[in-house]
Order: C-alpha cells, then sequence, then structure tokens
C-alpha cells in the first residue's frame, strides 16, 4: 500500500515521502496517527497545497522539542520498585512508568514517546530513548531501586549485585572475628592451667 508521508518517520522516509507499506501498518499506525494519507491523486495534490504549513508546523514542533531535549537529555529518574535479594523485580517497568516518573519530576512526557529497547526487569541503571520529535531523540536513565537510599548507592555506581557480595563478606568477616575471639578466649583457659603432681596417675 502507498502512502505520502506528512513527517518524517524514522527507517521510512521523510516528509513529502511516497512510500509503499503493509496494509495494517499503514492503517493501525501511520493513517490513526496522522503521520501519512493515501496515496492517491487527491491526497498528493491536498500534500501540494498544505506543504508550506506542514513544514512550518514541523519546524515549529521541532525547535520545541529541540528546547524540552536541552533540558531533558541525560537526566536520571529514580523508579521504586519491589525485587528479590538478587535483584530480579517483581514484575518489569514500562514506557508508562518511565513517562509517569518523568511527568512527576515537571517534564511532559509521553508513554508513546519512550523507548524501552530491552525489558527492565531488574534494579540498577537502565538507559532509554526518548523520541519528542521525529527528528528529535533523547536519552535517560531509569535508576531502578527497592529504595531511595539503594537508589543512592547505585547511582555512585555500585550495583545491588556488589553491594549484597560486600554485605554478606562483612558479615562473614564479623563471624570469623567472633570465633577467633572465642578461640582466643579458649587458649587464654588452656594457658591457665597448670599440671599438678596429684593429676597423674601412679
Amino acid at each position: 500500500m502507498q502512502v505520502i508521508l506528512l513527517e518524517r518517520v524514522a527507517k521510512l522516509g521523510q516528509m513529502g515521502d511516497i512510500v509503499d507499506v503493509k496494509p495494517g501498518f499503514a492503517r493501525n499506525y501511520l493513517l490513526l496517527q496522522g503521520k501519512a494519507l493515501t496515496a492517491s491523486k487527491e491526497n498528493i495534490a491536498r500534500f501540494e497545497d498544505q506543504k508550506a504549513q506542514l513544514e512550518a508546523r514541523n519546524l515549529e514542533t521541532k525547535q520545541e522539542a529541540g528546547a524540552l531535549a536541552a533540558k531533558l537529555d541525560g537526566q536520571t529518574f529514580v523508579v521504586i520498585r519491589q525485587a528479590s535479594d538478587g535483584g530480579n523485580l517483581y514484575g518489569s517497568v514500562t514506557t508508562r512508568d518511565a513517562a509517569d516518573v518523568a511527568t512527576a519530576e515537571g517534564f511532559t512526557l509521553d508513554r508513546k514517546q519512550v523507548l524501552i529497547r530491552q525489558p527492565i526487569k531488574e534494579l540498577g541503571l537502565h538507559e532509554l530513548e526518548v523520541h519528542l520529535h521525529p527528528e528529535v531523540m533523547v536519552t535517560i536513565t531509569l535508576n531502578v531501586a527497592r529504595s531511595p537510599e539503594e537508589a543512592e548507592l547505585q547511582a555512585s555506581g555500585k550495583s545491588i549485585q556488589e553491594l549484597a557480595a560486600e554485605e554478606e563478606a562483612q558479615a562473614e568477616f564479623e563471624i570469623q572475628e567472633l570465633f577467633d575471639d572465642i578461640g582466643g578466649a579458649a587458649s587464654d583457659d588452656d594457658a591457665g592451667l597448670v599440671e599438678t603432681p596429684e593429676g597423674k596417675s601412679e
């Protein structure tokens, strides 16, 4: 099915391009979202009439997206979730979660603008793409943790697995010290024992 693009669409083409796409993709996405028109003679003529207005509108929205991108690019947002001791989430973090946490921090985002390439199913720092405009993309980081304190530790560069290993090593060290103290006390008691002649058998 041929459509004429009303804006740039990644991996498809620029505004004004006539491209071949699958009918389902055209109906369910491009036409539905107002990104394209079916490439009939009437629609091509209509596009040519409106081209200047569409280009002006595109430039305006691109400038607005650029202003937001300058503030949003590189930002880190904390998402608090329940997880196992091994760091696996009970559930996953979605595009809606990312949009909600960014919006709560004062950036108006829609979940459709957020792209999660790999499902987020564990604690840690995760980079996401945010498409503010067909020609403007930024990267944000989600710091997924079980508590604000844990998020701070992760932000400093430590993973939950490293923290767990450190805590385990510290616990083992304390247990070993305890045994060393007990062992030391026992040897002190042994040193205090003196063999008397009465203890010897004839």
